[in-house]
């Protein structure tokens, strides 16, 4: 099974705009539904926090401190998507930072549900 960890926004998950937090990430996780394949075992979840200095040594963090190296590390669809968007990074921005950080393949977003 691939193993994943997820990003997600933590001032939009705060403050409920559209989710109440990762149930929709999870979910689609489980069932291998939206921008899952198939069901994953998800190893990590991160949340970001305002301005996202921190994400990707979080993100760093949360694979060494597990010793479960994800195949695939998704940003969420509140950070992908979200409106007004980060006013930090884009999820571009933001993914090549993780990316390069952590030497784990980046996708944008994990679900279409609304």
């Amino acid at each position: 099974m691939k193993k994943v960890a997820i990003i997600g926004c933590g001032a939009y998950m705060d403050s409920g705009y559209g989710c109440a937090g990762e149930w929709r990430c999870l979910k689609a996780a489980s069932l291998g539904e939206g921008n899952f394949d198939s069901p994953v075992s998800v190893v990590s979840f991160v949340k970001c926090e305002c301005p996202g200095r921190s994400t990707a040594p979080n993100t760093g963090v949360a694979i060494k401190m597990s010793q479960i190296k994800p195949d695939v590390i998704h940003l969420s669809s509140c950070m992908v998507n979200a409106k007004p968007g980060c006013p930090y990074a884009s999820a571009e921005e933001m993914a090549k930072i993780i990316e390069n950080k952590t030497g784990v393949p980046v996708l944008l977003g994990t679900h279409d549900y609304h």
